[in-house]
């Protein structure tokens, strides 16, 4: 029988009702012939409990034994899942990552998946098991002991089954009905795109839109997952949610298909730095050994032989950027003369794969944002994305402007 992958996040199974609705869905879609790999996340809000619990026991704690307590969240869910498809006569059967297994690498709380074998689920589904359902989030690592993979790696947990069993189709069942042209919350003539290319999700999730988890997206993109993002809390037909899929599915697109943004960003600036070969390696190196993700990078000539480099930080890591940089001038790796940074902008984005054939996207946002009095800052651009900052206080009226100016309430 064909395979579909099912996951669950956290506020589909809340609780036992929602529990139980998952459970009905997925029953669905056994009887529509599928042998299903059901993945589910911990109930909303276990997962943060249990790290306090770890935080409150052990502030210098054994990743190891971090990893022991926060994948218990997962394997309660998938036990509970288990029952209720078998009080529906589902066949089902819970997993935990070990008995797969899934193997990752040995990096606690942030492991990488290195291998899935299917031969242990595949044994069960021709004994007559018709759902397995796996915990997420976690696997084994090679000394044999549980690993996480990081917030969000019941999504990748979900991608990678779909890629091992070669599955039809991976559905992420979330609290949103599917990926939109913006965020409705901030303008009412935001629309649920139908389908979605798998570079378009990835620049939007890395921007901040958080329907898929960015690890997600780029796994499904290599393996060609195809990606389905519907709402648990919606009558579901094989028309629902958005589909995520290589971009030869998709016969037409708009140029642009969405606008994101990001309020917690940071514009830092090194002013008069000495301009020679090497500066930027200089800093940006300390940066990426402190752990800062540096995003746009702009550089300006100040004065001769000096120049400006301005880069983004997220908010929260303004103080670790500062300290890298303030570390580096007194080993005497660099030298600047001040350290400025603006703690008040935000990042607007344009995304569309349709930009790689179509002139004038640039010039279309610039004037947009324009006319509405926005003054851009900075401004970074890929193939399919043109990306700016701008001040905080003007970022609702940049993205209604954008996405009037493209028109992304009308269908292509």
């Amino acid at each position: 029988m064909p395979v579909l992958v099912m996951k669950f996040g956290g506020t589909s199974v809340a609780d036992l009702d929602r529990i139980a609705n998952a459970a009905a869905k997925v029953k669905a879609e056994v009887e529509r012939g599928y042998d299903v790999i059901v993945i589910v996340s911990a109930m909303s809000g276990k997962t943060n409990e249990l790290v306090g619990w770890v935080d409150q026991t052990s502030k210098l704690y054994d990743a190891r034994e971090y990893d022991a307590v926060v994948s218990s969240g997962e394997n309660i869910t998938a036990g509970l899942m288990a029952l209720r498809l078998q009080e529906m006569e589902v066949p089902a059967r819970s997993w935990q990552g070990w008995q797969v297994p899934l193997k990752t690498n040995d990096a606690h709380s942030a492991a990488r998946i290195e291998e899935i074998p299917t031969d242990n689920i595949n044994q069960k589904f021709g004994e007559g098991m018709r759902v397995a359902v796996v915990a997420g989030f976690q696997g084994i690592g090679p000394d044999g002991r549980i690993t996480t993979l990081g917030r969000g790696g019941s999504d990748t947990t979900a991608v990678a089954f779909a890629a091992a069993f070669g599955a039809e189709r991976c559905d992420i069942y979330t609290d949103v009905d599917g990926v939109y042209t913006t965020d409705p919350r901030i303008t009412s003539k935001a629309r649920k795109l139908e389908k979605i290319a798998f570079e378009e999700m990835l620049e939007l999730a890395s921007l901040g839109a958080k329907v898929l988890q960015t690890r997600s997206v780029e796994l499904a993109m290599r393996y060609k997952v195809r990606l389905r993002v519907l709402s648990s809390f919606e009558e579901s037909t094989p028309e629902s949610g958005t589909l995520v899929c290589d971009e030869e599915e998709i016969m037409e697109s708009n140029v642009v298909s969405g606008v994101a943004y990001s309020r917690d960003e940071a514009k830092m600036t090194l002013v008069s730095v000495a301009d020679r070969p090497g500066i930027a390696a200089a800093i940006f190196g300390p940066l990426a050994e402190a752990g800062v993700n540096v995003d746009m990078i702009i550089q300006n000539i100040s004065e001769e032989g000096r120049t400006d480099m301005t880069f983004s930080v997220p908010v929260i890591q303004v103080e670790r950027a500062k300290q890298a940089m303030e570390e580096a001038k007194e080993a005497g790796d660099i030298n600047f003369h001040h350290l400025v940074a603006d703690q008040d902008v935000a990042k607007i984005s344009v995304v569309g794969i349709g930009m790689r054939s179509h002139a004038g996207v640039a010039a279309k946002m610039f004037n947009a944002l324009s006319a509405e009095g926005v003054n851009i800052k900075v401004i970074a651009t890929s193939e399919i994305k043109i990306s700016v900052l701008i001040d905080r206080k003007y970022m609702e009226l940049a993205v209604q402007a954008l996405h009037d100016a493209f028109e992304l309430e009308q269908a292509s």
